[in-house]
């Protein structure tokens, strides 16, 4: 694979990877939605669902973090992206925001591994190579200063979104 050591690119189903955390792009509510985020949840178990509605929700960019219960991570950070509005209402900012938040807090609680789903790209429809492009900015930008996370892994749900992910990560180590 066409990886860093610390940066890497995977095409699975991210709950089914035994990691310290794994992040998802929850809704403001934080209980479950469509996609990745009802994907974590259906596979999680009904726990996941009380301890979410004890944190409050969640803004947007900023993070929270859960037991991964019935995962085979040990916690789900949960963030929550920006819509794309056309892209002048702060939404690369946001998206930069989920990124760092989440992984202040993977920090925080001793996670060496992380993966990360793509963020905002699904029905919140984020542009694929911009929101790409920001997240292995922000990713590199943070481990270039920090020990923890060691390993964070860009999980694809497909060969299309994968292949983004690996020509962002190439270009990163160009340039």
């Amino acid at each position: 694979m066409n990886d860093s050591p610390r940066i890497q690119v995977h095409i699975d189903d991210i709950t089914k990877l035994a990691v310290d955390a794994i992040v998802n792009a929850a809704n403001t509510s934080l209980l479950g939605g469509g996609g990745v985020d009802g994907a974590i949840h259906r596979a999680a178990g009904r726990e996941l669902e009380f301890e979410c509605r004890m944190l409050n929700g969640c803004k947007i960019g900023e993070a929270k973090i859960t037991k991964g219960y019935k995962l085979p991570a040990r916690h789900i950070i949960h963030t929550v992206g920006p819509v794309w509005q056309g892209g002048g209402k702060g939404e690369a900012e946001l998206l930069a925001s989920c990124y760092t938040s989440s992984l202040e807090l993977a920090a925080a609680n001793d996670c060496r591994t992380v993966a990360f789903p793509a963020i905002s790209t699904g029905v919140y429809r984020y542009p694929k190579d911009e929101a790409t492009r920001i997240a292995v900015d922000t990713v590199s930008r943070f481990i270039g200063e920090k020990k923890l996370p060691e390993t964070i892994i860009f999980c694809c749900f497909d060969d299309q979104t994968a292949e983004i992910y690996r020509q962002a990560v190439a270009a990163l180590r160009k340039g």
